[in-house]
C-alpha cells in the first residue's frame, strides 16, 4: 500500500504516471462512498485516515480556529486502525463501516481509555467498565472510535439559561461557519466536529432538538430515527422515553451507513431492506405536505422552501402547502413534566449501575454548589433541583397521564398530515440559523421544529439544503414509524438535486444584518 503522501506525491497527483496516492487536500471533508471504494481498491488505509483526522483536530480543535468540537481523543485509534487494516488485507471485511471512524458524545459509554462524562466536571477522568449497546455494535461492525465529543453539559438539561455547546470539561464548542456564533446542542461537539473536518462520521444524542438542531446550523445530516430503532442502554440519560441516538455525517449515504450498524434487530426487520441502499433507490411517495410557516422570517428560509417545492414538483411529486406550524402548549408542558421525573429516576440508575463518580443527582448538585465559581459561574442547574424534589412515587400518576398526554397530542399533530392526508412525508425547515454566542450580542435563537417527532418518537431527518447569509439552513423530513427508508430515499434525492453539504469558512465575525428580521432571544 502507497504510503500516505502530503508531498511530492501532491505536486504530481495530476499525472496520470504516477501510482494513485491520496493526499491530505483529497481528504478534506471527504465521504462516506468515496473512503470506501479507496479502501477497498488499497488506495487508502484506515491508518492514513485516522491519521488525517488526528492532524485536523490537532490543529484546529483547541488551536487554529479554536473549534472545541472535541474533549479527548482515542489514544488507541491508530492501533485499531492498524488491525482493521490488517484484517481488510486478510480479506475480511466485518461491513461497510470497516476501518471507518466515529466520534461518539462524550454522554455515550465505552469501555477504553477514554472517559464518559457528560462534559461535567464532577464526572472528570470517569473510566467505565462497559460499553453503550451501541458501541458494541460499532465495534463489531469495525468503525473505530477515534474520540469524545463535546457537548451542552448533561445533554443541555442543567440549568434554564444553559448556553448551548458549554461544558466544564470542554468549554464553549464554537460554529465552524461563524465563529462568533452558537453550534447549538446538545449534541454540538459532534456536529462542529463533522462540519469542521475532525471527523468522516459522528453520533450525537436527542432528547427533542439535540441532534436536529446542531446538525441544521452547523450545516450537516442528522438523523432520529423511530423510538427503539437505537438501544439507549449506557447512554447517560436525560429521559428514556424520548433519548435517542443518531449519526450526524456530511452525507445522507453516510448517515444511512452509520445508523445500519446501530439499529436493533427489531429495527432492521422493520425497515426490511439497508438503509444505506434506500438512498440509492427512487422515492416511492405521491405526496408530501411542505411548512411554509417560517418563510417570512428569513429570506433564506423562503429561497430554500421555494426551491424545494419547485424541484418536488418536476420529480412529479403532490405539494401540499401549509402556513402554520403551532403545537399546543399543553404539549410542551407535558412533556417538560415526562422529562423532570425521567431526568431524576433514569439518571440516578444510570449513575449507580455504571459506578459513576457522582453517586447520585444530589451529588452532582453537591460538587457544583461547593465548585461554584467555576460549574455555576455561566448559569445554573435549576433542572437538576426541580428534578431531585420530586417523590417518584408520589408523582407517578400524574407523570403516567403527562406521559400519555404529550405522545397523543404530538401524534396528532403529524398524524393529520401523514395519516389523514396521506402524505408520505412532513418537510419543514429544522431550525433558523445559528445565533451569537453569548456574551456576543445580537439576535439569538428564533425557531425550531423537532419537538413533535422527538415526543412522537417518529422518525426525522435534517439535511443541508439553504443558507441565510454564510450561515446554513436544514431541512427536516419526517415521517411515520419505521419509514427511515423512504425517507432516507427522499432526503437521498432532495440533497443530489439541491445540493448538500457546503465546506465552512471559519469566519471570524458575521455582518450584524443577516435579515434576521423576526428573530428573538429564547
Amino acid at each position: 500500500m502507497a504510503p500516505f503522501a502530503v508531498g511530492l506525491s501532491f505536486l504530481l497527483a495530476g499525472c496520470s504516471e504516477t501510482p494513485t496516492e491520496i493526499t491530505a487536500k483529497q481528504l478534506q471533508w471527504t465521504d462516506t462512498a468515496t473512503v470506501q471504494m479507496q479502501l477497498s481498491a488499497g488506495e487508502l488505509s484506515s491508518v492514513e485516515l485516522v491519521q488525517y483526522y488526528l492532524d485536523q483536530i490537532a490543529a484546529n480543535n483547541h488551536s487554529g480556529h479554536d473549534i472545541r468540537a472535541i474533549i479527548e481523543v482515542n489514544p488507541d485509534a491508530l492501533a485499531l486502525a492498524r488491525e482493521l487494516d490488517e484484517e481488510r488485507q486478510r480479506g475480511y471485511v466485518r461491513s461497510p463501516l470497516h476501518g471507518l471512524p466515529v466520534v461518539l458524545k462524550a454522554n455515550i459509554a465505552t469501555r477504553d481509555k477514554m472517559a464518559t462524562t457528560a462534559g461535567a466536571t464532577v464526572m472528570k477522568d470517569f473510566i467505565t467498565e462497559k460499553d453503550a449497546a451501541l458501541v458494541t455494535q460499532l465495534r463489531a461492525a469495525g468503525a473505530i472510535i477515534l474520540g469524545k465529543a463535546n457537548l451542552s453539559e448533561w445533554a443541555n438539561f442543567r440549568g434554564e439559561d444553559s448556553i448551548s455547546g458549554w461544558s466544564g470539561l470542554g468549554g464553549q464548542t464554537r460554529n465552524p461557519y461563524v465563529l462568533t456564533h452558537n453550534p447549538c446542542g446538545s449534541s454540538a461537539g459532534s456536529g462542529a466536529a463533522v462540519a469542521a473536518d475532525f471527523s468522516l462520521l459522528a453520533i450525537g444524542t436527542e432528547t427533542d432538538g439535540s441532534i436536529m438542531c446542531p446538525a441544521s446550523v452547523n450545516g450537516v445530516v442528522g438523523v432520529k430515527a423511530t423510538r427503539g430503532a437505537v438501544s439507549g442502554y449506557g447512554i447517560i440519560p436525560i429521559a428514556s422515553a424520548q433519548d435517542i441516538a443518531g449519526p450526524m455525517t456530511r452525507y445522507v449515504f453516510g448517515a444511512a451507513v452509520l445508523l445500519d450498524a446501530m439499529t436493533t434487530v427489531e429495527a432492521k426487520s422493520r425497515y426490511g431492506e439497508l438503509l444505506a441502499e434506500a438512498t440509492k433507490r427512487s422515492f416511492t411517495g405521491e405526496s408530501v405536505v411542505v411548512v411554509r410557516a417560517y418563510d417570512d422570517q428569513f429570506s433564506g428560509v423562503k429561497t430554500m422552501t421555494d426551491n424545494l417545492v419547485r424541484t418536488l414538483k418536476s420529480k412529479g411529486v403532490k405539494v401540499i402547502e401549509v402556513n402554520e406550524w403551532n403545537l399546543p402548549e399543553e404539549l410542551y408542558a407535558s412533556e417538560f413534566e415526562v422529562l423532570l421525573y425521567e431526568f431524576k429516576r433514569d439518571l440516578n440508575s444510570w449513575l449507580a449501575e455504571f459506578g459513576a463518580p457522582a453517586t447520585d443527582m444530589q451529588a452532582v448538585i453537591d460538587y457544583n454548589v461547593a465548585n461554584a465559581d467555576s460549574e455555576l459561574a455561566l448559569f445554573g442547574q435549576e433542572y437538576f433541583e426541580q428534578a431531585v424534589s420530586i417523590d417518584l412515587d408520589e408523582a407517578a400518576k400524574s407523570y403516567n397521564e403527562a406521559l400519555f398526554t404529550s405522545r397523543r397530542l404530538a401524534e396528532a399533530h403529524l398524524d393529520r398530515y401523514l395519516k389523514e392526508q396521506g402524505a408520505s412525508a412532513i418537510l419543514m425547515p429544522s431550525y433558523g440559523p445559528a445565533w451569537p454566542t453569548p456574551p456576543q450580542e445580537g439576535a439569538g435563537f428564533s425557531f425550531g421544529t423537532s419537538t413533535a417527532a422527538a415526543v412522537s418518537g417518529y422518525p426525522s431527518i435534517t439535511l443541508p439544503l439553504g443558507q441565510e447569509g454564510p450561515l446554513p439552513l436544514g431541512l427536516s423530513v419526517v415521517g411515520l414509524p419505521w419509514s427511515e427508508a423512504n425517507l432516507f430515499s427522499l432526503a437521498a434525492m432532495l440533497e443530489a438535486e439541491l445540493g448538500g453539504f457546503t465546506p465552512p469558512q471559519f469566519l471570524s465575525t458575521v455582518e450584524a444584518d443577516l435579515n434576521l428580521t423576526s428573530a428573538t432571544t429564547n
